[in-house]
């Protein structure tokens, strides 16, 4: 069985190895991997950045769907060729995380999924519908339940207004579901282009941040009133004056990502004043994952597939992801569709 392993931190040190099939306990379930969606914590994760202290080797990525081929004795959920897609943080079932739960995450500390086939208990995996192909449903369990989960959070409702950061991942998902949820959704990005195919997506209103430096005041400007109802923070310490400068009294900003820098100095005042709400994402849990699954497959919504990679080009795809000019997600196919 080929799997990619991080033997050292570097995305030039990616390599593929060869390992045996793992073992088969009576609750685990083995998966034919078909597709691997890349996320910015892999990339990060690869080059050594997001956990510096990982336990290496460490086979990279979360997130994965593929069909079963085996099962445990006493295995229940699944049987030998159901569609499958992982669970970000394997022991999160639902309710509130816990530190044992945020501790159950692949592709740190745990081994991931960037490999032909994986072995995982199954309550670490939720069904595929036939309406979504396997890299469609790879993209769900971070990207995907990452949105889903903080517009959940800030009670985004039909009339709110929700500010969307980039046109990333989690991005692209926030977007396509805060319109499913009837809001008005901004998008700023420092492409005109990039901000044109998100108005294609739905996208009600663009802002180019580098012709337009203060995009929170525009944000507020395009809102009326006293600002957006929830803000989409994925550049972190970099971005977030500008998000707090958007979002309106008791509204909230939900942070789910630091692609900008993970400290700055911040005046606490127009949190505390204000009564704005910052709120931490950490994805989600397994009934989020199957809540989203059911919604997105009810109202039609395809999760968007910016580029795809083949199995032996992953290092590739990282690359790409790391040069930030994709649109939506990045998918490596392991074979299959």
């Amino acid at each position: 069985m080929r799997a990619y392993s991080i033997e050292s931190f570097g995305l030039d040190k990616l390599a593929v190895i060869t390992r045996p099939s793992a073992p088969l306990g009576p609750h685990a379930v083995r998966v034919r991997v078909r597709a691997v969606s890349l996320n910015y914590r892999d990339m990060m994760t690869v080059e050594g950045t997001y956990n510096p202290r990982q336990k290496l080797p460490l086979v990279p990525c979360s997130d994965a769907a593929g069909e079963v081929v085996e099962v445990g004795s006493a295995v229940t959920r699944f049987a030998v060729g159901a569609r499958v897609m992982t669970l970000f943080a394997q022991r999160w079932q639902a309710g509130r995380p816990t530190m044992d739960k945020l501790k159950s995450t692949l592709g740190g500390p745990a081994d991931g999924v960037l490999a032909e086939e994986i072995v995982l208990s199954e309550e670490g995996l939720v069904a595929v519908p036939e309406a979504l192909s396997f890299a469609d449903a790879s993209t769900l369990p971070c990207a995907g339940l990452t949105a889903w989960s903080a517009l959940e959070q800030a009670g985004v409702t039909s009339g709110d207004t929700v500010v969307v950061q980039g046109t990333g991942g989690v991005s692209i998902f926030a977007l396509q579901l805060a319109k499913l949820r009837g809001a008005r959704v901004v998008v700023t990005s420092k492409s005109d282009e990039k901000l044109e195919r998100a108005r294609a997506l739905g996208a009600d209103h663009g802002i180019n941040y580098t012709s337009t430096p203060e995009w929170g005041k525009a944000a507020l400007a395009y809102a009326g009133g006293d600002g957006v109802d929830c803000v989409i923070e994925v550049g972190g310490a970099g971005t977030l004056a500008q998000s707090l400068r958007a979002v309106r009294p008791g509204g909230t900003v939900a942070i789910i990502g630091i692609l900008a820098g993970v400290a700055s100095e911040l005046a606490l005042t127009s949190v505390l004043m204000r009564n704005v709400r910052l709120q931490g994402v950490m994805v989600g849990h397994r009934e989020g994952l199957e809540d989203l699954t059911r919604a997105i497959v009810r109202a039609g919504v395809r999760p968007v597939v910016g580029e795809r990679f083949p199995f032996e080009e992953a290092p590739a795809a990282f690359a790409r992801m790391k040069a930030g000019a994709h649109f939506g997600k990045i998918v490596v196919e392991v074979g299959g569709r």
